[in-house]
């Protein structure tokens, strides 16, 4: 496979491809849900490219950087059954050089959820994303919807910036017993990954109360709070049910929503998700 580790090399090799072009951002580590974006880059487009980067803007000095699993080795293993024409893996003093100042920020959706409870980290994506799409120029960029608030930042500074890059959600991709894949996943020990089942038992309790014709947000958040605490090493960071569109709360669930959760597993913080319908 193709490895690139700086900018101007791959503006070159970039001059040279036509046809449609798909894109999956990763900071490495890479698991299931990373392999099904290339998946769909590969089932979508002429060419795909994937990034290995490990952001450091998207992490405060209290955050878990420094424990980040990173892997290259693996990594470019299980990527060698895609068909991918380039990997692109730069490095820090490649994206941020000495003197890098400017960072790009989106005001409304990041201001809530992930962003209240990591204040630089929608700053930090939004930054490299945008670094990203302007080197890799891609037609098409690939982004799971475990990070659904996330995806609508981005489809944001799409919108808002006029980039001429589609985005696609792909499903978040599930261990047997429901647990989203995640990078994060490998910190955890094994009673800690007992535990961590409990955050998608709280958001499949939540669609089957809602399902049961409970309408009352703040009764689902209650009930869901109180199964996260029922088992061991889980602290619950945040619970939320709000339009999906626009991640404003909901207090009657009168319409599609969207249920996210952040919970603490030990020091691991895992988030998740769930879509309601209103026909359901």
């Amino acid at each position: 496979m193709n490895t690139i580790n700086t900018i101007h090399n791959f503006r070159t090799w970039r001059k040279e491809i036509t046809g449609s072009l798909g894109f999956v951002p990763t900071m490495g580590s890479l698991h299931d849900g990373h392999l099904s974006l290339v998946a769909e880059a590969n089932k979508l487009c002429t060419h795909t490219v994937v990034s290995i980067y490990l952001n450091p803007a998207q992490f405060t000095p209290d955050e878990d950087l420094a424990t980040y699993p990173q892997n290259l080795k693996h990594d470019l293993k299980v990527l060698s059954q895609f068909q991918i024409n380039t990997i692109f893996i730069p490095t820090d003093s490649e994206m941020y050089p000495r003197g890098y100042s400017t960072y790009m920020q989106e005001t409304q959706l990041s201001t809530v959820l992930e962003g209240r409870s990591r204040p630089l980290f929608f700053q930090g994506v939004a930054t490299v994303v945008a670094k990203f799409f302007n080197i890799v120029r891609p037609t098409h960029a690939f982004f799971g919807e475990k990070d659904a608030q996330q995806c609508l930042v981005i489809e944001k500074m799409v919108s808002d910036l006029n980039i001429r890059t589609g985005i696609l959600k792909v499903p978040t991709v599930r261990d047997a017993d429901g647990l989203a894949v995640s990078s994060r996943n490998l910190n955890l020990s094994k009673s800690e990954r007992d535990s961590a089942t409990i955050i998608y038992k709280s958001l499949f309790l939540a669609r089957k109360l809602h399902s049961e014709g409970i309408k009352n947000a703040n009764f689902i958040k209650k009930a869901m709070s109180e199964l996260i605490r029922s088992v061991p090493f889980t602290k619950q960071d945040y619970i939320s049910i709000s339009e999906p569109s626009n991640l404003k709360e909901l207090d009657l669930i009168e319409c599609d929503a969207l249920v996210s959760v952040a919970v603490f597993v030990g020091k691991t913080r895992l988030i998740d998700n769930i879509y309601l319908n209103s026909t359901d």
